[in-house]
């Protein structure tokens, strides 16, 4: 497996402020394999970046020495697929057709795709929505988009966040088949599943539909998002992740995720990272 690096790592990551240049070349020099690239509306790379601009990144992360994995969003929690106002779920599915284009233009074939959900943990005046009616308008958006992941060969990869929505490994593997699409996949992170879960019975389950994986740690006796905390200072069971991903195959990223930017956090993650997945 190759052990890489999210973009939001960096200072000033999650604004979009960090050139992506700059962030290749700083993934590369601490010694990582690979960096999962952002795009939003707004910052260094948006949904108005053009092909030749796309091919001139991928040309650099080549010439540098580091591969780009996958292209995620945080714009679903803004912009929600679950919203009730029409015309936010338009603005999400248009903007994600546009991303999948831009992650087929920067070389790669996974794009993270947060589904909405019923509420925003972090956002507690954002409206709730009732499961049932959540379930329905991912399922839509997913459809809507679908056609533009299947044209460019960019697989979907449906996230599991704290938004309290398919809450179980059963549940997400059959909405995920439900598509009866190779382009709809699972993007599984490790440390979110911890406050109701396993993750390596999420892996076991999931198995060839997991398509990337984020690592995190988590405490569980914290039980908030105060939980998380820096590689093997929480309650993952890192050996039994690994051997989980051994059992169904998994031999492609896994990439540190860890919020929010501390110093020093970067060169921590990355040698708990080799030494985990050596």
């Amino acid at each position: 497996m190759k052990v890489g690096i999210s973009y939001w790592m960096f200072e000033g990551g999650l604004e979009g402020k960090v050139p992506v240049l700059e962030a290749l070349e700083q993934a590369k020099g601490l010694g990582y394999d690979s960096i999962e690239l952002s795009i939003a509306r707004s910052g260094v790379l948006t949904d108005a970046v053009t092909e030749a601009e796309c091919r001139e990144i991928a040309a650099a992360a080549q010439k540098i020495g580091i591969e780009i994995s996958s292209l995620a969003s945080i714009e679903s929690w803004s912009l929600s697929p679950t919203a009730s106002d029409p015309k936010v779920r338009k603005a999400i599915v248009e903007f994600t057709r546009k991303a999948l284009q831009v992650t087929m233009w920067l070389g790669a074939d996974v794009y993270l795709f947060i589904p909405g959900g019923v509420d925003v943990f972090f956002l507690p005046d954002a409206e709730v929505i009732p499961y049932d009616v959540c379930y329905q308008r991912v399922r839509d958006a997913v459809r809507k988009i679908l056609p533009t992941a299947e044209k460019v060969g960019v697989t979907l990869a449906l996230e599991n966040v704290w938004n309290k929505f398919l809450l179980s490994p059963l549940e997400a593997r059959d909405f995920i088949d439900s598509f009866g699409s190779k382009h709809v996949g699972a993007y599984f992170d490790v440390g979110n599943v911890m406050l109701t879960g396993y993750p390596e019975q999420w892996i076991r389950i999931l198995g060839k539909r997991i398509k990337r994986v984020h690592i995190k740690d988590f405490k569980r006796s914290v039980g908030t998002v105060e939980g998380f905390v820096d590689l093997v200072d929480g309650d993952v069971d890192f050996a039994a992740v690994k051997a989980a991903l051994s059992r169904i195959g998994y031999r492609k990223y896994v990439t540190a995720e860890i919020l929010p930017y501390a110093a020093g956090r970067l060169e921590k993650t990355a040698a708990a990272m080799r030494k985990i997945f050596s």
